[in-house]
């Protein structure tokens, strides 16, 4: 086995603890799965890095619940940004473990943390490929029951973290209605 294969073994191995098995497997499992399954469809060239990056950058996320932060956007922010931390963190343990140099460590800590977003193509990536994991997986179930205008505002801030490229193979790749496709043409 490879040293990138023992590191994603190790990723799954940790999400296969999240105890919401609500589609019959760990949902953590599933979500870093599905994420790589996407970069392999979007970029089957990605670099190692970005590939654990991919798979972890939800690691044993049911640790941290959003109930544990204040309500509002303030709390929101400060679990996401407490939440990259620790899963770069995680991550990185896992690399040290089998032997990658710190060089590669850091570099796809700063991926999770997403650092240089819109500026680093891999970082963009990253992101990119989270947007497709959602609109694929979690957007309908997400949507069941909320009201179209807020769902309209994720949808738009969905489309902004995207890169135009991104933007354009999410309209051909997905049916989306209006006015939810006009936030990817934007």
């Amino acid at each position: 086995m490879t040293r990138l294969a023992r590191t994603l073994a190790a990723i799954d191995a940790a999400n296969s603890a999240d105890p919401d098995r609500a589609e019959g497997a760990p949902a953590a499992l599933l979500y870093g799965q599905r994420m790589s399954a996407k970069l392999a469809h979007l970029m089957p060239d990605a670099p190692e890095t970005l590939q654990i990056a991919v798979r972890g950058q939800h690691i044993e996320r049911w640790t941290s619940p959003r109930s544990g932060y204040p309500e509002g956007k303030a709390g929101y922010l400060a679990w996401r940004r407490d939440l990259q931390a620790f899963h770069a963190t995680r991550v990185a343990g896992i690399m040290a473990a089998e032997g990658w140099p710190e060089g590669d460590i850091a570099a796809t800590g700063a991926m999770i943390r997403k650092e240089g977003l819109k500026r680093d193509p891999l970082v963009q990536m990253l992101e990119d490929v989270a947007c497709f994991t959602f609109l694929r997986w979690y957007f309908h179930p997400f949507a069941e029951g909320r009201d179209p205008e807020g769902l309209l505002t994720i949808v738009q801030k969905t489309a902004r973290k995207m890169s135009p490229e991104g933007r354009t193979r999410a309209l051909a790749e997905f049916d989306l209605p209006e006015p939810f496709a006009s936030a990817f043409r934007a």
